[in-house]
């Protein structure tokens, strides 16, 4: 097979272990914040009008959302941890319109309606951006588009079009000998500080009256008379008239939905803050975010001190589909990062940096959202994101609280919305089945993008990825 520009461009070994020799294994973004809130743990028996599980960024909408509809409503938020601790608050901070996790699976999933969820995804990234300045949020929200590039010659075509850039033209916007071409749309993703957002919510959250509890882990639900749920802790339990689920990756407390997910594991790099020289000569000056077009794909965007976040590529599944903090340290995938930032970036040898880290996405057959009910319709989830959770959370609070409210609205008539993903397969069939469907990615990288016989058959089932 092919090598790709990542094996044929090597940088020296000497380099990459200088840059990681006194790298910090802890997420940036929650490790970099000043002392932020804690909030008390549930104790004792209470009652709610409606009760959030799960403290990221998708129950922290669905929190604020509440109270703005809602004024008068009773809401809790019931956080396991701490509120952001898991993807949330160590995901990129590419915050992105598309509600579909792209284009491409949009059109091919709901064809008939992508028009309407592209105008969704765009109103709710303004909306968002609305919130923000309204409340005075500040986490570093720079709506700066994402450059899409190709880093091998056969990706080149598929970039041309509105907003194609030439050689020339994407290394005068950011300087990598590895970059061929690129496509720059620069108003459907936003940058921001993801850490900055979740702890901006909470404080809006508890000022609108959300009433939030830390170290409350929910462990079942149980159906009380007239049709309330009660929802039970450790230390307590919430007699709730409605329950929104805001899990993400961590199993399901409903059982029918508990293969409908898989934890696969992505990892980071962020390097020291940048010289005037360094910054130079890498130009950057739009501050975009960063993709290349390779199934096994990197992300990259430069934070508001200059860092530079390098991201992805490993995808990692291991037996069981379990949640395991050892899983989010890698030494081979925090060294083949370092090895790619620098081929991408031959210039900045000598940077170091300062954090690795990873964090399991909550991956589903369809890439994007999915929605359910359960507990005639008191009860909704949301999960699935696929890596493209933080613009999509704000979505997905407003069709949750749809859904509990049981109201007809354009959101809860979307097919998207209505529409089943499929499970997994359970252990021992996933994992040999997960780790083929990667080997065959990985192989089309190796060959010029071509899709096999088996990719093609998933493509038409309706389970194939294309970043």
């Amino acid at each position: 097979m092919l090598q790709t520009v990542f094996e044929r461009q090597l940088p020296p070994e000497q380099t990459i272990r200088a840059a990681l020799a006194d790298t910090r294994h802890a997420p940036y973004w929650l490790d970099a914040l000043p002392e932020r809130p804690r909030y008390p743990r549930l104790g004792g028996d209470g009652r709610s009008d409606l009760v959030i599980v799960g403290g990221g960024l998708v129950g922290l909408w669905s929190a604020v959302l509440a109270k703005e509809r809602f004024p008068d409503s009773q809401v809790m938020l019931l956080e396991a941890r701490q509120l952001g601790w898991a993807a949330s608050g160590r995901n990129g901070g590419f915050c992105e319109a598309s509600l579909t996790h792209g284009e491409k699976n949009g059109q091919r999933r709901w064809p008939e309606e992508y028009d309407t969820l592209y105008r969704m995804g765009i109103d709710n990234l303004d909306e968002m951006q609305a919130t923000l300045e309204k409340y005075q949020i500040d986490c570093d929200f720079e709506r700066t588009g994402e450059l899409v590039v190709a880093v091998e010659p056969h990706q080149v075509d598929e970039l041309r079009g509105d907003g194609f850039l030439d050689q020339a033209q994407v290394r005068a916007e950011v300087n990598s000998p590895t970059f061929l071409a690129g496509h720059w749309d620069g108003t459907d993703t936003a940058m921001l500080n993801p850490a900055k957002l979740v702890v901006g919510l909470g404080q809006l959250a508890s000022r609108l009256g959300v009433i939030i509890h830390e170290s409350s882990p929910v462990e079942r639900l149980r159906r009380l008379a007239g049709g309330r749920v009660d929802v039970v802790t450790p230390h307590g339990s919430v007699d709730a008239a409605r329950v929104i689920l805001a899990t993400n990756v961590f199993p399901s407390l409903l059982k029918r939905y508990r293969l409908h997910t898989i934890p696969v594991y992505d990892f980071a790099l962020m390097t020291e803050p940048l010289s005037a020289e360094q910054l130079a000569a890498i130009g950057w000056q739009h501050r975009q975010g960063l993709a290349d077009m390779a199934n096994q794909f990197h992300y990259y965007r430069i934070t508001r001190d200059n860092r530079i976040l390098f991201g992805g590529y490993d995808a990692l599944y291991h037996f069981g589909g379990q949640v395991r903090e050892e899983y989010e340290h890698s030494h081979a995938s925090f060294h083949k990062l370092a090895s790619h930032f620098f081929t991408t970036f031959p210039q900045l040898a000598g940077l170091r940096f300062s954090h690795a880290w990873g964090g399991a996405i909550d991956i589903c057959t369809r890439f994007c959202a999915f929605f359910g009910s359960a507990y005639r319709g008191k009860v909704a989830h949301a999960a699935g994101f696929t890596g493209l959770g933080v613009g999509a959370s704000r979505f997905a609070g407003n069709v949750l609280l749809d859904l509990v409210h049981g109201l007809d609205t354009e959101r809860t008539r979307l097919q998207m919305v209505r529409q089943p993903t499929l499970p997994f397969p359970p252990e021992p069939i996933a994992y040999p089945a997960i780790r083929l469907m990667q080997w065959r990615l990985d192989c089309s990288d190796h060959n010029q993008g071509q899709r096999d016989w088996f990719l093609q058959t998933m493509d038409k089932l309706g389970l194939g990825f294309e970043s």
